[in-house]
């Protein structure tokens, strides 16, 4: 049986976790919004679904990003199980980043997120959402 509103289209499962008033931690949907969020996590999760990465492929790949902002990414996306660090025993010390299983997984969420913004019309003004919201300096990274 799948959840149904009036008005909508069913799809959703039927699942105790989601017949809640509340966000929960236990929500899976909560979950996968915890894994990808903070600003720059999809395009580093984006990056290493192309393959193993090191620190500098990630920094050319992403030359926007800055030191501190790609550190924080990395190491919530290790916490989470996203991503796995592998030091290889040589000298200099070379690291690199893989994802883990879980975080192969987020592939066709990304995707899905992709589509559903290629198609989803601007609002009136012609502003993204997102940039209206951090120039109204709601959204943090």
């Amino acid at each position: 049986m799948t959840h149904r509103t009036v008005g909508h289209p069913s799809g959703l499962p039927d699942d105790p976790r989601a017949d809640v008033t509340a966000p929960t931690p236990e929500c899976p949907v909560e979950i996968t919004l915890a894994a990808l969020q903070g600003r720059w996590t999809t395009l580093v999760i984006r990056e290493l679904l192309r393959g193993d990465r090191s620190y500098s492929e990630l920094r050319a790949a992403l030359p926007a990003l800055s030191d501190k902002v790609l550190s924080d990414r990395l190491a919530q996306l290790t916490r989470t199980g996203v991503v796995e660090r592998h030091r290889h025993p040589a000298w200099p010390p070379r690291v690199h980043y893989t994802l883990t299983p879980t975080g192969n997984r987020l592939g066709p969420v990304l995707q899905a997120l992709w589509d559903w913004g290629t198609q989803t019309p601007l609002p009136a003004n012609g502003t993204p959402p997102t940039q209206q919201s951090r120039t109204a300096g709601t959204v943090r990274s």
